[in-house]
């Protein structure tokens, strides 16, 4: 096992920029993952860990000692500086960003839009219900908080390295969608109807946006339904990752029927 005893170590360097820093997840392609279940979820996908890191004080599993990718122990000092919890297991894994080909899309019938969601936890939770609920692939659009930041990678629990989870531009998406016949829910209170009184075949594309404004209205006007969930309390509003998990289990459940 390699073992690096310094902070200015050129690889140290880089884990900490692709923690705190998007354009370097974005022009290098990789992030990091802290924690002895997101490590174990990435290494199950072949050729995603560049770089197993582990504490000096931390007893690596049988299963991880035999992963064929590098070791790298670190002092408690560095373990420190890349830990983004509070009490850390003190192991880590340098990820590739995974791509998807082309023509994968076209087999992808049940799909997760996300419209400038900007809150991490609820992007990275939303992912994660999206993977419980067997959606076929999740579309974060502009606006939206980064699928590689440590909060969202830490929300989503490892299912970002089950289903693919692709940035792009959603007013591409929805146009993708309708022309592949799938049809496209969008989430709203103007002219909307109770979700229960929408059926879905097989496919769907579910849209949801913003915490406070919702999806944007010209994403909205694309739509071939758009739907709501009845508040029958005092509050205002549902959470958007809650809103969200109800929207796709009852939409993939009444499609599995």
């Amino acid at each position: 096992m390699k073992r690096i005893e310094s902070r200015q170590n050129a690889l140290v360097k880089h884990w900490l920029k692709l923690i705190t820093n998007k354009k370097d997840r974005d022009k290098s392609g990789e992030f990091l993952v802290e924690g002895f279940h997101l490590v174990e979820e990435a290494l199950k996908t072949p050729g995603t860990v560049l770089h197993l890191i582990v504490r000096d004080d931390v007893e690596l599993p049988p299963q991880f000692q035999e992963a064929a990718v590098q070791q790298i122990e670190i002092p408690t000092a560095i373990a420190k500086e890349l830990s983004e919890t509070e009490h850390s297991q003190g192991i880590f894994a340098h990820c590739r960003q995974p791509q998807y080909e082309e023509d994968l899309f076209n087999d992808w019938k049940k799909l997760l839009f996300i419209d400038a969601v900007q809150d991490p936890g609820n992007v990275g939770t939303m992912i994660r219900t999206a993977d419980a609920a067997g959606i076929d692939a999740v579309i974060i659009g502009h606006g939206s908080a980064d699928l590689y930041n440590p909060k969202t990678i830490r929300s989503a629990q490892g299912s970002n390295f089950h289903l693919p989870v692709v940035k792009g531009s959603l007013e591409d998406w929805v146009k993708r969608a309708k022309t592949n016949a799938i049809p496209v829910l969008g989430t709203g209170l103007h002219e909307a109807k109770d979700f229960q009184a929408i059926q879905t075949s097989t496919s769907f594309a579910l849209l949801v946006g913003n915490e406070g404004s919702g999806v944007s209205q010209e994403l909205l006007k694309e739509a071939d339904e758009v739907v709501k969930i009845p508040i029958l309390g005092q509050a205002e509003s549902l959470n958007v990752a809650v809103a969200t998990g109800i929207l796709l289990y009852a939409y993939a459940v009444s499609g599995n029927r």
